[in-house]
């Protein structure tokens, strides 16, 4: 291929892969297979009747693309230590291990694999919002401080 660079694997499975390990596609796929993942429509419904919706989405698309109104932001380096139960670092909104949470990103790809840790530090009422903030806006769902909106209007 034209332009490739010489020093990443062509093969994903070649001699330079180390054994066990797993690419993104198939890291995603063992992980959605322990977590619940629930629709955009549904995380609304639930985020209306009391679930906690944690957004983990960077500064730079919350301010270009807008919020959920309502959802709790947390940078992802901290996000564990916010969301602990266990932890002194925790957020006041997390009263215990029984706290329903809703997991958004951008697109649903990294609230998968934030889901699958928050449920291994025992918040088993983790799910991801299938498609992110992407699908959110799609679903014609709530938003706020929309700049691409704005700036059409």
């Amino acid at each position: 291929m034209a332009g490739a660079d010489p020093h990443w694997p062509t093969e994903v499975g070649g001699p330079d892969r180390p054994a066990g390990s797993r690419t993104i596609d198939e890291l995603l796929a063992r992980v959605r297979s322990r977590i619940e993942r629930v629709e955009p429509a549904v995380a609304w419904g639930r985020l209306t009747a009391g679930a906690l919706l944690v957004d983990t989405r960077p500064a730079e698309q919350r301010d270009r693309d807008g919020e959920v109104p309502g959802a709790v932001v947390i940078d992802r380096n901290v996000l564990e230590w916010r969301l602990d139960p266990a932890s002194p670092d925790r957020l006041p909104e997390v009263t215990g291990y029984d706290l329903e949470i809703l997991v958004l990103c951008n697109e649903g790809y990294s609230s998968s694999l934030v889901a699958d840790t928050l449920r291994t530090l025992g918040l088993v009422r983790t799910v991801d919002v299938i498609g992110g903030f992407v699908a959110w806006t799609a679903a014609g769902l709530p938003t706020t401080g929309d700049r691409a909106s704005e700036a059409a209007a």
